[in-house]
C-alpha cells in the first residue's frame, strides 16, 4: 500500500482512528469525527442568497459528551505531519478547546494552548497519543478544579433523545458558567446575541446544577408574561412536575420556579410577595434580559435579588447596560462568556439584513405652520418649526403616516411576498393605532380576506395581545403586519419576521440592538435567511457606532420615484455623507407640567414626499461595503483562480467539471443564481471567463453549434456520432456538464438510441466512450476568449 496515494479520509480510518483507540479513547462516547460546528455565513448580494463554507473539524475528542478537550486536524500523507496545525489552532480557539493536534498518518504534532507543557508544541509517534485520563488531568490542572468542583463540571447535559444538541458556543457558555459556579463565583454574566438561544443555554446550566443537587430551588426571573409562557412549554419542559409559575400565593413544594418580577413585588408593601420566602429559599436565580432593570440599584428587580443575596445569580443579556446610573458589569462582574451578533452572523446562525433608509421631506426640512393655521379641533397651531422629534409625539401629520404606509406596502408588493411577517415600531400606542389604519387602507384587498392581516399589538390592546401567540407561531399565517410601540422590541421570539420598520426614534443602543434582534433568527424551513429593516427616522445611524457589532449587509436609500425594494447596487464609487440624514440623539421632550398626558396636535391637508432612499453589503470581515453582485462574483473568483490560464488549466484537467462548480458553491457562489441575475444563458465556464477575466462569453448553444460545424467526430460510426450529437444537445438544452456520466445514456433522447451497454459498445467499450467524451468536452471549451 502506497501511503502517499491514500486520501485524507483513508489516513483517518487506517492510521489516526486506530491510534486513538489504542490510547483508550472510546469511539461511541468520546470520539467525534467530521464535526461541522458552524452553519456557513449567509451571503446576500442582490437576488443571491447563499451559504458560505461551514467549518468542520476532522476529530473532536470529548472527556464526556459536550466536555471537549482536544481537536485533531488531519491531512493526507503528501503533507507534512504538522501542516494542519494552524487550522487546528483556529478551530481550537473558536471551540475553546485547550489541546490541538495535527497528523498526516505518520505521527502527531501536539500543541498545548494552556501553556502547561514545555515546549508548547511537540512531535509524538503514532502510538504515543495521550490517553483521556492524561488530557483530562492537564485540563483539570489548567482550570484549577478541586475534586468537588470537578464533580459539578462533569455533570451530564440533558439529552432529549431526539438528536438535539447544543451548538458549540452554547457548550462554551454552559461550561464557562458551570466552571465559574463550581469554583465559588456567585454572580455570573452571560452575554449572547438575540436569537442565539440564551434560554436553552440557561436550561442546560440549571439542569446540570439541579441534577448534581448543588442547586435545589431555582428561580427563573423575567419581565414579560409571554417570555415565561414560551420558556415553560419549550426549553424548560423537561422539568415537568418539578416546575411551576410563580404568583403572589407562593407554593413552596416545587423546585423550579418561573416568574414575573411584577407578580412578586410592587410599589406597596402588600405587593412584595417575595418577602414571604426566607432569604435562603432560592439558591440559584437566573435573570433573563437582565439589562432591563436588574442592574439599577433602586429597581424592583434589585430588591428581589438583594433579598435572595445568598443565591448564585446569573444574568442573561444580549446587550449589557453600562450608563452613569446602571451597570450590569458592576453588579454581575465581567462576562464569563460572550457571543456577539457579528459572530452569530459570521457563523451563519443569525440572519444578516438589508437596510432601506427612507428620507421624507418634512423630516429633513421640518414643518412650520402657515400663519393662523388651525388644527383638527380648530385651535391655532403654535408658530414654530416642528421637526422629526415632534412628529407623532406632539404633532401629527397624517399625510406623513399615509406615506410611510404606502412605502411599506410597496416594499411588500415589490418583494413578491405580501405575507412576510413584519413589525412596525411606532412612537406610542396612539401612533401604532393610526399606522394600523393606514396599512389597512393600503392593503384593503388582503384585509378583506382576513381582518387580522394588519393588527396593533400593544400593552393596552387586549385584542391585539391575544394574537401575539399567533404572530410568534411560524406556522400561523395571521397576523402579518403588526404595529407596536415597545411591546415587541425585546424578548419576543418571532422566528419568521422578515421585515422591521422603524418609524420612531431609538435613542438607546441597547434598545436598538434588541429591535434588530427581532429579525436575526434564521428559519430555513420557511425560507427565512435574512431580513430587511426600513428606517424612516434615522435610527440606523447606530450602525456607525463602534458599540454596534453587527453591520447590515445592505443599506438602500431610494429616491422619490424609485422602487422600495433594494436593487443590486452599482459598483463602489465616491459617496459622501448624506447631509439630510438625521441621527436621533435619544433626546425626548420633557413632559408638560401638571397631570395627564401631553395633548397631540393634529394637522390635516399636509402632504409628505420621499426625497431620498441608499444600499450597502456586509463583507466577510464584517465591514460595510457598496458592492454589486457582479463585483462580488469577480472578487471571489479571482481569489480562487489566480489568472485565466490558471482557471483553464484546472478546468481542462478536471474529469468531473461539476466538482469545480461545487467548490465555488461552497464559497458562497451558486453560479445558477448569478447566471439568472446576468440574464444570459451561460455555461459556468463562460461565466467565470467573462465575469472574472473579461473574456467574451459564448452561450451553451453557440458552443455546441461550433463543435458541430467543425465536424470533428467523422472517425466514429453512425451510432457513436448520434450519441455524441445527442450529448451536445443535452449540454446545450439542459447545461449537463459531466457528459461522461453513464446515467446520461438512460435519459431522453439518448435512451431512444439504444441501451447504455449498446451505446458504449458503439465506441469499442467503456475506455473508448470515456475518451470520446473527453475529446468532446475539450472541443466544447476550445474557444476560451
Amino acid at each position: 500500500m502506497d501511503k502517499r496515494s491514500l486520501s485524507e479520509r483513508d489516513i483517518c480510518t487506517k492510521f489516526i482512528a486506530p491510534a486513538l483507540r489504542g490510547a483508550g479513547w472510546d469511539e461511541m462516547s468520546q470520539l467525534r469525527e467530521e464535526v461541522t460546528f458552524t452553519a456557513g455565513r449567509i451571503i446576500v448580494r442582490g437576488k443571491l442568497v447563499a451559504r458560505g463554507r461551514r467549518k468542520r473539524a476532522d476529530y473532536i475528542l470529548e472527556f464526556k459528551p459536550n466536555i471537549p478537550v482536544a481537536v485533531i486536524e488531519a491531512k493526507d500523507n503528501t503533507h507534512g505531519v504538522g501542516d494542519g496545525m494552524q487550522q487546528a489552532l483556529d478551530y481550537a480557539e473558536t471551540l475553546n478547546i485547550p489541546f490541538a493536534f495535527s497528523s498526516n498518518g505518520d505521527g502527531f504534532v501536539f500543541h498545548d494552548r494552556t501553556g502547561g507543557s514545555n515546549p508548547r508544541e511537540t512531535d509524538l509517534p503514532l502510538d504515543a497519543f495521550p490517553s483521556p485520563a492524561d488530557l483530562w488531568a492537564r485540563y483539570r490542572f489548567w482550570k484549577g478544579l478541586t475534586p468537588e468542583a470537578e464533580e459539578i463540571v462533569l455533570q451530564d447535559y440533558f439529552e432529549d433523545g431526539g438528536g438535539k444538541t447544543p451548538r458549540y458556543y452554547q457548550v462554551n457558555a454552559v461550561n464557562a458558567a458551570i466552571e465559574a459556579i463550581a469554583k465559588g463565583q456567585d454572580r455570573i454574566l452571560l452575554v449572547m446575541a438575540t436569537g442565539t438561544g440564551k434560554t436553552y443555554t440557561a436550561f442546560q446550566i440549571i439542569w446540570r446544577l439541579w441534577k448534581a443537587r448543588r442547586k435545589k430551588r431555582i428561580l427563573f426571573l423575567a419581565d414579560r408574561n409571554v417570555l415565561i409562557d414560551q420558556t415553560m412549554v419549550n426549553d424548560f419542559r423537561p422539568f415537568g412536575g418539578a416546575m411551576t409559575k410563580l404568583s403572589r400565593s407562593i407554593d413552596s413544594s416545587y423546585e423550579v420556579y418561573l416568574g414575573l418580577y411584577q407578580a412578586i413585588t410592587g410599589p406597596e408593601e402588600h405587593h412584595k410577595a417575595y418577602r414571604k420566602l426566607s432569604p435562603g429559599f432560592f439558591d440559584l436565580i437566573v435573570i433573563d434580559e437582565c439589562h432591563r432593570g436588574s442592574a439599577a440599584a433602586d429597581s424592583a428587580w434589585r430588591e428581589i435579588l438583594d433579598h435572595f443575596s445568598s443565591a448564585t445569580q446569573i444574568g442573561l443579556t444580549a446587550t449589557p447596560k453600562e450608563t452613569k446610573y446602571v451597570s450590569n458589569i458592576n453588579y454581575f462582574g465581567e462576562p464569563v462568556f460572550s457571543y456577539s451578533l457579528k459572530q452569530g452572523i459570521r457563523d451563519g446562525f443569525l440572519a444578516p439584513y438589508k437596510v432601506v433608509k427612507v428620507h421624507i421631506d418634512r423630516d429633513i426640512a421640518g414643518y412650520r405652520p402657515e400663519k393662523g393655521q388651525r388644527d383638527r379641533v380648530g385651535d391655532v397651531v403654535e408658530d414654530r418649526v416642528y421637526n422629526l422629534r415632534d412628529f407623532d409625539r406632539t404633532l401629527v401629520i397624517d399625510g406623513r403616516t399615509k406615506r410611510v404606509a404606502e412605502k411599506v406596502s410597496a416594499f411588500l408588493r415589490e418583494s413578491g411576498d405580501r405575507f412576510q411577517k413584519a413589525i412596525v415600531f411606532c412612537v406610542d400606542q396612539e401612533h401604532a393605532a393610526r399606522m394600523r389604519q393606514a396599512l389597512v387602507n393600503e392593503n384593503s384587498d388582503l384585509v378583506e380576506g382576513n381582518s387580522r392581516y394588519v393588527m396593533r399589538i400593544t400593552g393596552g390592546d387586549e385584542a391585539g395581545k391575544a394574537e401575539l401567540g399567533n404572530f410568534i407561531d411560524p406556522d400561523s399565517k395571521y397576523p402579518v403586519l403588526v404595529t407596536t410601540s415597545r411591546l415587541l422590541s425585546t424578548g419576543v421570539d418571532v422566528q419568521t419576521c422578515r421585515l422591521i420598520v422603524l418609524d420612531r426614534a431609538v435613542g438607546s443602543m441597547t434598545e436598538f440592538k434588541q429591535i434588530v434582534g427581532r429579525g436575526t433568527r434564521v428559519h430555513e424551513d420557511k425560507g427565512k435567511f435574512y431580513f430587511t429593516l426600513i428606517d424612516f427616522r434615522g435610527a440606523t445611524g447606530h450602525f456607525a457606532d463602534p458599540e454596534f457589532d453587527g453591520e447590515p449587509v445592505q443599506i438602500y436609500e431610494p429616491g422619490e420615484d424609485d422602487p422600495i425594494t433594494p436593487p443590486d447596487p452599482p459598483p463602489p464609487g465616491p459617496d459622501g455623507p448624506d447631509a439630510g440624514e438625521i441621527i436621533d440623539d435619544g433626546w425626548d421632550p420633557p413632559p408638560p407640567p401638571g397631570p395627564g398626558p401631553r395633548k397631540k396636535i393634529y394637522v390635516d391637508g399636509i402632504e409628505a414626499t420621499i426625497v431620498a432612499e441608499r444600499v450597502e453589503y456586509l463583507d466577510g470581515r464584517g465591514k460595510l461595503i457598496t458592492e454589486s453582485l457582479r463585483d462580488f462574483t469577480r472578487k471571489v473568483l479571482r481569489r480562487r483562480f489566480a489568472s485565466l490560464d490558471d482557471f483553464l488549466n484546472r478546468w481542462n484537467a478536471a474529469d468531473q467539471k461539476q466538482a469545480i462548480i461545487d467548490g465555488m458553491t461552497a464559497e458562497g457562489l451558486p453560479l445558477a443564481v448569478i447566471v439568472e441575475e446576468l440574464g444570459k444563458d451561460l455555461d459556468p465556464f463562460d461565466l467565470v471567463c467573462h465575469v472574472a477575466f473579461d473574456a467574451k462569453p459564448l452561450t451553451r448553444r453557440e458552443r455546441a453549434e461550433s463543435v458541430k460545424k467543425r465536424d470533428v467526430f467523422t472517425k466514429y460510426g453512425g451510432q457513436a456520432r448520434a450519441v455524441l450529437g445527442a450529448l451536445l444537445d443535452k449540454y446545450a438544452d439542459d447545461g449537463v456538464l459531466d457528459l461522461g456520466d453513464a446515467k446520461v445514456l438512460r435519459i431522453p433522447p439518448l435512451d431512444s438510441l439504444g441501451t447504455p451497454l449498446e451505446l458504449v459498445r458503439a465506441f469499442g467499450g467503456k475506455p473508448g466512450f470515456e475518451r470520446a467524451v473527453h475529446d468532446l468536452q475539450s472541443e466544447l471549451y476550445r474557444e476560451s476568449a
